[in-house]
């Protein structure tokens, strides 16, 4: 059989079980990729498909450690603290306390690489407070909804770009400035598109009474050694290359959690880390199934085709394809198109910086949480603030979701200059 029929048969078995059976996404994906190697001739090809399955776990042991140092910080009471220290301080102007909003929503997926879990994190947090602040239910949705798309593509864990890099073996440096290129930008117009009209500035004593709990009282500057601590790890690793080992990612983080049970309020440990890998199972499901994807496209040779295809295409229209494909195919899953579509658009763009073009299709790939019908960002910002008809959040993204599809663009077809710039 052509290795593009094979191809198309495990994406069309893909979209079948993912949309219309309704089976989780890495499900799906595993399936895919099985059905591929019989329809290849390959067998069942258990090797391949075990190694495929191990082809992202340096980003699932990230995801782990990541998920349960945001637990941490909500159950030690840091993150209640730090949403409550920053909104007292910039609730007297508009500008700064949007953009100290959007900064809120975003972190939980900066760190976790998830919107799902920034939306429902910090998103659920600041919810209440805009809404009392003037934002109308359907724009504080909006806006929950884009800043943890935002915080899903910005540094230092971008999944996307994990992904597309573990393809094409591109390692994961190098690559935060590039992506604070495209958010910073899009957080500034993205915040003050959907809330400097309707926000309004209230009393001291109205903000106090709906802000989370502060517990900087009670324990002082100790309460914020764990944050410091994975910050000053990620400068040092950073910038101090000569002095500071690299000990990844996943040990920061751990580091950090470990910190965090003498630092706030009591909390059982294990029990938060239960809860944390029973939430990020998902995210790693997919990420298993995502490996095994690849590996059989390789093997039957549905890569190499695509690539190829790709590189017969004139310009306009790859740039089209990009705009169009990466976020309609996220519909079943970002994660799902950033392999299945990214890797070949940047072996595709191979002449061009790996990082800067990771860094851009990661922006236009992650607008898949916005496609209906999983949508997964815009649904659950809709049940945040109690809206049953996540259309109507939609509807309100369609314009920001615009700003970062022309960002992503816009990087792509600048890449050669801004490579020459940083």
């Amino acid at each position: 059989m052509p290795e593009y029929l094979i191809f198309f048969f495990m994406v069309a078995i893909f979209v079948l079980l993912a949309m219309f059976l309704k089976l989780p996404i890495g499900v799906s994906l595993a399936f895919s990729a099985l059905a591929g190697s019989l329809l290849g001739g390959e067998g069942i090809s258990i090797r391949h498909l075990v190694e495929g399955s191990f082809g992202y776990f340096d980003t699932i042991l990230i995801i782990v450690t990541a998920m349960i140092f945001m637990k941490v910080l909500q159950a030690s009471g840091i993150l209640d603290t730090v949403t409550s220290l920053l909104l007292k301080t910039f609730y007297k102007r508009k500008f700064s306390l949007l953009l100290t909003v959007m900064v809120l929503i975003m972190f939980p997926g900066m760190i976790t690489g998830s919107s799902t879990i920034a939306v429902l994190s910090t998103g659920a947090l600041v919810a209440p407070v805009l809404i009392k602040l003037g934002l109308s239910k359907i724009k504080t949705a909006a806006l929950i909804a884009m800043g943890g798309i935002l915080g899903m593509i910005a540094p230092p864990v971008n999944i996307l770009v994990m992904i597309m890099g573990g393809g094409v073996d591109m390692p994961y440096v190098g690559l935060t400035i590039p992506l604070l290129i495209i958010v910073i930008p899009l957080a500034i117009v993205i915040s003050l598109w959907l809330g400097y009209k309707e926000i309004k500035i209230i009393g001291y004593n109205q903000m106090q009474a709906i802000l989370p709990k502060s517990y900087s009282q009670k324990y002082g500057l100790r309460l914020y050694l764990p944050l410091i601590t994975v910050l000053a790890l990620m400068v040092a690793q950073s910038f101090l290359v000569r002095f500071m080992p690299d000990i990844g990612i996943p040990l920061i983080f751990l580091l950090g959690s470990l910190i965090g049970i003498f630092c706030g309020r009591p909390f059982n440990f294990f029990k938060i880390t239960q809860e944390a890998i029973k939430e990020a199972m998902p995210i790693l499901s997919i990420l298993v199934g995502v490996g095994m994807f690849i590996q059989i496209m390789t093997l039957t040779g549905g890569r190499g085709w695509t690539v190829m295809s790709f590189l017969s295409l004139p310009p306009v229209l790859l740039y089209l394809g990009i705009a169009v494909s990466m976020p309609l195919f996220g519909a079943v899953s970002a994660f799902g198109s950033a392999s299945i579509l990214g890797v070949p658009f940047i072996l595709t763009m191979i002449d061009k910086n790996a990082i800067l073009t990771s860094s851009a299709l990661s922006a236009v790939a992650g607008l898949g949480d916005l496609m209906p019908p999983t949508a997964l960002a815009g649904i659950f910002a809709a049940q945040v603030v109690g809206e049953a008809n996540y259309f109507k959040v939609l509807r309100h993204c369609l314009i920001p979701a615009l700003f970062e599809l022309s960002m992503g663009i816009g990087v792509l077809l600048l890449a050669p200059l801004l490579d020459k710039i940083i």
